[in-house]
């Protein structure tokens, strides 16, 4: 599966201040990963990278101080510009991945080899995530825990998951 370099990380939603810092609600693990970068983009190409002069945490959201923005009226400009990030920025811990990465992933059983659909998404619960794997039109969508006795393997490469549900997590999905 081919991955995009640049992933979306948040939006500016609104201005903090007057000296033109924004705020980002963040579309990733937590504001403060998002306030980890030196730099983000305004495009999903990096064609418009921005530099971050000041990041810090407020209520979950992030609050930046991009560089050439001095001015509430010019952070005015920027609402709801997304940001992106590039993935070369960072390192993943192993067994980690970026959830746009995951979605579209096709799952099968571990020990039949039955293809149960595709990851849908992603909740996050706070204990761990749950996939959500769609089925197909007119099936209900099953949830799998995020967990390593669950996950077998996670292949992006070839773009598909291998699971061993626990017993009786799919019994009431049919």
């Amino acid at each position: 599966m081919g991955q995009d370099r640049f992933l979306t990380i948040g939006e500016i939603t609104n201005v903090h201040g007057l000296r033109g810092e924004v705020t980002v609600y963040p579309w990733c693990d937590s504001a403060a990963f998002l306030c980890s970068f030196d730099t983000l983009y305004f495009d999903n190409q990096g064609r418009k990278p921005v530099r971050i002069l000041h990041a810090r945490v407020h209520k979950n959201m992030a609050i930046l101080q991009l560089e050439g923005i001095t001015t509430r009226e010019q952070a005015e400009t920027l609402r709801r510009q997304q940001l992106f990030m590039d993935r070369e920025d960072v390192e993943l811990d192993e067994g980690c991945y970026f959830i746009q990465d995951l979605l579209g992933l096709e799952v099968r059983d571990a020990d039949t080899g039955e293809v149960y659909g595709e990851i849908a998404d992603v909740l996050e619960t706070g204990a761990n995530d749950v996939y959500v794997i769609s089925c197909g039109e007119g099936v209900k969508e099953k949830l799998v825990p995020a967990i390593p006795d669950v996950i077998i393997e996670t292949n992006l490469e070839d773009g598909y998951m291998t699971i061993r549900p626990l017993k009786g997590l799919f019994d009431d999905a049919d």
